[in-house]
């Protein structure tokens, strides 16, 4: 049962015996340490630790000798390509005036502000959503009013010249119904399906690949185990398009774009944490965004370009909310990275 507890915990839980070696982690220190208890259990804390901070073998060897709880802020681990940041926490157990085992807990500190992130996001989005709808909806019924007496006037007019002018209002009247539509956003909600999130992006990668020049060069990195998840295959398709068309835009249509899919384990987005979610990547190789515009690229009307309308990273980031997932962005030069994260189940409070 304290296995089934442990395992559902956010920290990540450590066993070191009196050697310091490892004798139990928690589902929750396997994601951190990027490796599996079959792996880990039974190694040492120098080994496991050897390529992270000094400092975290010395606290666990301080705790040992001087039999007393100690913590450590801002600790850095090493995980395969990065670090990971840390609060370290370690508690000696002692039996019978000696030290059987050490406890450590370990919190990740990035993950605490991708969460503060997300959620600044989500608050964000969610009233420039409501206050653009509620301007949308104020110059929509205005503009019917607008083209239905220019529809009327022209019925009226006998003379070519002034029915031309008409017929402007009209169709300019149309193309700001048009672009009060995209504003609002999605409009229906999603017939989910079970599919095969590469499916999706295979679409997008020949949909992108027919519109580029063969100077675009479009990669796979994909994690084939994947399983189907319940969504929308149009509304995914249009997201993703959506961003995967920014990065052909971005690169003038002649560098490297990547798709790449992973699985994440314990995600939080929101308030819900999900045990499993997928990650899809679309990177590319641009100049990158500049970083007075990160905090506003999913803003409606926010866009870097002369001839962009603002309306497709804030689409494609609702259409992804109505399947309860996030997208993140990372940028630099030579490295932009659009972060879609679907989760595959039912979030837990």
């Amino acid at each position: 049962m304290y296995k089934r507890l442990l395992d559902q915990l956010n920290t990540a839980i450590l066993l070191f015996d009196c050697n310091l070696d490892l004798t139990y982690i928690n589902s929750a220190g396997e994601v951190l340490l990027a490796d599996s208890a079959r792996h880990l259990i039974g190694l040492n804390a120098k080994e496991i630790f050897k390529s992270s901070d000094p400092a975290l073998v010395l606290n666990l060897e301080h705790c040992k000798n001087l039999e007393e709880p100690l913590v450590d802020r801002e600790l850095a681990i090493d995980r395969l390509k990065h670090c990971v940041t840390v609060n370290f926490s370690a508690t000696p157990l002692i039996t019978d005036s000696q030290i059987t085992d050490i406890l450590v807990e370990m919190q990740a500190l990035n993950n605490h502000l991708r969460i503060s992130k997300d959620e600044q996001l989500l608050t964000q989005q969610n009233t420039a959503r409501l206050l653009v709808r509620g301007l949308a909806h104020e110059i929509k019924n205005p503009l019917g009013g607008l083209r239905g007496a220019a529809q009327l006037l022209d019925l009226e007019l006998e003379s070519p010249e002034l029915r031309e002018y008409t017929q402007i209002i009209i169709a300019e009247s149309d193309r700001l119904q048009g672009l009060m539509d995209k504003m609002l956003g999605p409009n229906k909600l999603p017939n989910k399906k079970a599919l095969n999130i590469h499916e999706v992006l295979e679409r997008v990668r020949h949909l992108i690949q027919a519109e580029a020049s063969s100077s675009l060069a479009i990669s796979c990195d994909y994690d084939p185990s994947i399983p189907d998840i319940q969504a929308d295959k149009d509304q995914l398709i249009q997201a993703i398009l959506n961003i995967a068309r920014n990065a052909v835009q971005a690169i003038e249509g002649k560098g490297k774009i990547t798709f790449k899919t992973r699985i994440n384990r314990h995600l939080t987005i929101g308030r819900k944490r999900y045990k499993l979610a997928i990650k899809c990547d679309i990177i590319d190789n641009g100049p990158g965004i500049n970083s007075d515009m990160m905090n506003q690229i999913f803003y409606p009307m926010i866009t870097g370009r002369a001839e962009g309308t603002g309306l497709g990273l804030s689409i494609a980031q609702a259409l992804i909310n109505q399947h309860s997932g996030l997208i993140e962005c990372n940028s630099e030069p030579g490295n932009t990275v659009f972060s879609i994260y679907l989760p595959m189940e039912t979030g837990n409070e």
